[in-house]
């Protein structure tokens, strides 16, 4: 259960298993201090060494628990992979010359056992060392398996400050691809001096605000995003004329959906990049739907212009990665041309229920 704790997904889960990572330890301390321990020492007449040797039995006792937090303090597996081979051979000296030590604990003959007291000897330095052994192996097994926990921890946690690099970095080149475009629209209609250009430039302030404030943001509100949509596809209508035909088309049925800033606009820029004309007709639609947590994503546009040989799709391939990092094994992004209707399609479905 830890393990599969440990296998979720990005931060979220790192932060969760570091949180419970202490109460886990002090659980297994408490098992082997109230469960495991006294359960060995029954295996041996208990009873009777406590009436005969008691001294005996309550230094037993301590020594076995101090042997067992001295093994979690040390932390042998830690100090294997650190390569202090030295300090480990250094305690497993002491701690054998101390159960050697304990071997010849004084036995008391005033209750007159009948057993020869070198046979007595032998039993008990036997039970020392079994009890020894007991422990160690106990103590070294659970070290590894923490240790194994922490190493897997520390993976997950490196692999999610990774993942959180990568995104600022798409993210970071998203930005001035969409700025580069949105300029081109407001040069376009600053040349032709166009009645619109006053208009446009309010919508352009009010995208810059959007993307200004959502720089750090994670994810945010999907109505949030489909109007920041809006407003591009308005910015963009204004330089159009009537052979271009626009459909805009959204609809959710939640309140509090969320979704990761500026993931879809790349495709909606595409659409106009490629897809518009002034001298010939051309339809361009864009749906966004979220139904039961899932997002349900299309563009489709007619194919105006060709990409120039040669070109590459910064954008679309960083949006790709970032759904990748963000909805591993939950979305499926399909873009294909359509050569005999001569459209662009993109489809986008990103299970949302489930992040």
């Amino acid at each position: 259960m830890l393990f599969k704790n440990l296998k979720g997904k990005g931060k979220e889960t790192a932060y969760y298993t570091f949180i419970r990572y202490p109460q886990i330890i002090h659980y297994v301390d408490l098992l082997f201090c109230l469960v495991i321990l006294p359960l060995i020492i029954l295996l041996v007449p208990v009873d009777k060494w406590i009436k005969t040797q008691p001294v005996f039995v309550g230094t037993l006792v301590l020594y076995l628990y101090l042997l067992y937090f001295t093994y979690r303090k040390a932390n042998i597996p830690s100090l294997f992979l650190k390569r202090k081979y030295l300090h480990i051979i250094i305690l497993i000296i002491i701690l054998t010359l101390i159960t050697e030590l304990l071997t010849h604990f004084p036995i008391s003959d005033k209750f007159g056992s009948k057993l020869p007291i070198d046979f007595r000897r032998h039993l008990h330095a036997q039970t020392i060392w079994f009890f020894f052994l007991i422990v160690s192996g106990f103590s070294l097994a659970i070290e590894v398996t923490f240790e194994l926990f922490r190493q897997m921890l520390q993976k997950q946690e490196i692999e999610a400050e990774k993942n959180k690099a990568e995104l600022a970095m798409y993210k970071a080149q998203i930005n001035p691809h969409f700025l580069f475009n949105t300029l081109n629209t407001l040069y376009g209609l600053v040349i032709t001096k166009s009645d619109l250009t006053e208009s446009a430039f309010v919508k352009f302030s009010n995208i810059l605000k959007y993307m200004y404030d959502n720089t750090s943001i994670e994810k945010i509100d999907i109505n949030n995003e489909i109007e920041y949509i809006r407003q591009y596809v308005e910015l963009q209508k204004l330089r159009l004329n009537h052979h271009t035909k626009v459909i805009f088309e959204s609809r959710t049925d939640e309140e509090l959906v969320l979704i990761p800033p500026m993931i879809l606009i790349t495709f909606v820029e595409n659409a106009f990049k490629y897809g518009t004309s002034s001298s010939e007709d051309c339809t361009i639609l864009i749906r966004i739907i979220v139904e039961d947590g899932v997002l349900l994503f299309k563009t489709r546009n007619s194919i105006m212009k060709e990409k120039k040989e040669g070109e590459s799709s910064i954008g679309i391939e960083n949006c790709r990665k970032r759904l990748q990092l963000l909805y591993p094994g939950l979305f499926t992004l399909i873009t294909e041309k359509d050569n005999n209707k001569q459209e662009f399609l993109t489809k986008l479905t990103i299970q949302l229920s489930r992040t």
